[in-house]
């Protein structure tokens, strides 16, 4: 029985972490800080920062490939 009690207690507790988890936000940064990607611990895109410096027309895969940078680390 009490093995039963700690399993519970156990699971409350990772629900508890999960929850806290899912609450957090992460930044993450490509091309020294060009583009700056925000997320949530549930894995949600939140937020996309692009510095004006880098918006060139005839860059754009350039740009495309940095937010997928930042993506990729956020995660």
């Amino acid at each position: 029985m009490a093995q039963m009690q700690q399993i519970q207690q156990l699971q409350a507790q990772l629900t508890e972490a999960q929850a806290a988890i899912e609450q957090s936000t992460v930044n993450a940064t490509a091309g020294g800080g060009a583009v700056t990607v925000t997320m949530t611990g549930g894995r949600e895109l939140v937020g996309i920062a692009i510095k004006p410096e880098v918006v060139d027309p005839e860059e754009v895969e350039m740009l495309q490939d940095l937010i997928l940078a930042a993506y990729r680390e956020a995660l």
